[in-house]
């Protein structure tokens, strides 16, 4: 994707990894509308950042979804680009048949949200001479964290769904990119993981990937260095091991809150 003079939607935009895009988008040059659920969160950014939009979605939601696409649309006629960054993660006890309705909600949000927003949205996007498409997965699609299944099971399916619609759109103006995280300092999870030592700082992996995607703006993968042994774990060999290794050192980090 280009860097500058962009109509930018970003999806979970009031926090984390999606205020960080959305205010080095800003930043850059491009006029951005940010969305997510809590309004007074996205009025603190905006209030931060001269010329951001905001509207509220809840991309649980088939029918606020459908309302932001409308919304988004007329507040932004020439939109071009879309980051679906809005999603949940919860740690989740297979053993206990009730964990069903959390899997449910995650799955919702994670997988069916972008899936929605990204196909109401991709004959606006087509309009356009130069749009993109940015999904925002986790290096946990390539190597699961236990504790979190469902979340990791979502962003595994986003990361092949994003490679189909790569596919698909290939003879459009639209360029598909996916941005897969590594375990960054947000409050995802919370405070444990906001303040978390082993966590990547946000301010130095928005740094990076911002560079990534100037340097090379067809990239379909955008991949800090950080993240480079879970998406490489089975390329690299030794996957068993690593999967042990990791979540016994994640499951020990968690034990000694």
């Amino acid at each position: 994707m280009k860097m500058s003079g962009n109509a930018i939607l970003v999806t979970g935009g009031g926090s984390g990894i999606g205020q960080g895009l959305a205010e080095a988008f800003c930043a850059r040059g491009n006029r951005v509308l940010i969305a997510g659920r809590n309004r007074e969160r996205l009025e603190a950014v905006a209030a931060k950042n001269p010329g951001m939009q905001i509207l509220t979605v809840d991309v649980a939601d088939e029918a606020s979804i459908a309302q932001l696409v409308e919304q988004a649309t007329q507040k932004l006629p020439d939109l071009n680009v879309l980051v679906n960054n809005a999603g949940m993660m919860q740690t989740e006890n297979l053993r206990d048949p009730a964990s069903v309705a959390k899997a449910e909600a995650i799955v919702t949000t994670n997988l069916l949200g972008p899936i929605r927003l990204t196909l109401a949205l991709l004959p606006q996007l087509a309009a356009q001479p130069d749009a993109a498409v940015l999904n925002v997965t986790s290096g946990l699609a390539f190597l699961p964290l236990t504790t979190t299944p469902t979340y990791c099971a979502t962003k595994a399916a986003l990361h092949s769904w994003t490679q189909s619609l790569r596919w698909q759109v290939r003879n459009t103006s639209v360029k598909v990119h996916e941005i897969a995280p590594p375990y960054v300092r947000t409050g995802l999870t919370g405070e444990r993981q906001a303040n978390d030592p082993r966590a990547m700082p946000l301010e130095d992996y928005l740094a990076e990937t911002l560079d990534l995607l100037e340097r090379n703006p067809d990239a379909p993968e955008i991949l800090v260095e950080r993240v480079l042994p879970l998406r490489e774990a089975e390329l690299r060999g030794g996957y068993d091991e690593f999967f042990i290794q990791f979540n016994t050192m994640m499951e020990a980090g968690r034990d000694g809150e």
